[in-house]
C-alpha cells in the first residue's frame, strides 16, 4: 500500500504503547472488529517490535510503526511486518531511507519550513505533530493555503471531542489519537471497550465531512 491508501483507509490511526507482547493479538482484534484498521505501535517499549510480528498476523490489519528516529528502526520495523513507518521529525538519513526501503514513511513536520523541506525530498503525504501545542486546526488551515498538494496526519494532544474538527479540513486525511486504545484497559484486557471507542472513532470522518 503506498501512504495515501494507508491514511484514508480509516479516520482515526490508533497511537500505541504497548507494555506485553500478549496483549498484540487480542488488541488488533478489538481494534480491527470496531472498524480502526490502521495501527500504529510506536518503539517505545521493549514489546513494540514482537507485538507488531502478532499484529500484522490479524486478518484485515495494516500494522505500522511509530516513533521511528534512525534508518536501523526503520528496517527493524520492516522486518517485524511494518506496512508503514512513522516518525516524530524528518532527517537526512531518513529521508534516504524513504527513498530505498520497501515500506512507505510518514514523517512529521510542524512549521512551513519542515512541510517544505519534506516536499523537496519528495514527500507530500506528512505527519503534523505535536498537532495541539503547534497551533491545531488554525495552523492546517494556514498550511493548507500555501501547501494544496501536502495531505496531514495531524497527531499529538487529539481527543475523540476534537478530532472531527481536524477531520473537517480538506488537508486532512486521518488523526492519530491514543485515546483508543487507553492504558487502563490495556492492563485490565478490557478488549470490549477497545472495541467499543475503535467503532466510535471509525465514525468520526463521516461526521466531520
Amino acid at each position: 500500500m503506498d501512504i495515501e491508501q494507508v491514511m484514508r483507509a480509516a479516520p482515526v490511526i490508533p497511537v500505541i504503547v504497548i507494555e506485553r507482547a500478549e496483549q498484540a493479538l487480542p488488541l488488533a482484534q478489538a481494534l480491527v472488529r470496531g472498524g480502526l484498521r490502521v495501527l500504529e505501535v510506536t518503539l517505545r517499549t521493549p514489546a513494540a517490535l514482537a507485538a507488531m510480528r502478532v499484529m500484522a498476523q490479524v486478518e484485515g490489519a495494516i500494522v505500522g510503526a511509530g516513533t521511528v528516529l534512525t534508518a536501523m528502526q526503520f528496517d527493524e520495523a520492516i522486518d517485524a511486518g511494518a506496512q508503514f513507518v512513522v516518525s516524530p521529525g524528518l532527517t537526512d538519513t531518513l529521508a534516504q531511507a524513504a527513498k530505498t526501503r520497501s515500506v512507505p514513511l510518514l514523517p512529521g513536520t510542524a512549521t512551513a519550513s519542515e512541510v517544505m523541506r519534506a516536499r523537496e525530498a519528495g514527500l507530500r503525504h506528512l505527519k503534523f505533530f505535536p498537532a495541539e501545542s503547534s497551533g491545531g486546526v488554525a495552523s492546517l488551515k494556514g498550511l493548507a493555503s500555501v501547501f494544496p498538494d501536502v495531505l496531514f496526519c495531524p497527531t499529538g494532544g487529539i481527543t475523540e471531542a476534537s478530532a472531527p474538527s481536524y477531520l473537517a479540513l480538506k488537508n486532512v486525511a486521518c488523526v492519530g489519537g491514543s485515546w483508543v486504545t487507553p492504558a487502563d484497559a490495556l492492563a485490565s484486557g478490557d478488549w470490549g471497550r477497545v472495541e467499543r471507542l475503535a467503532a466510535h472513532a471509525a465514525h468520526l470522518g463521516s461526521r466531520a465531512k
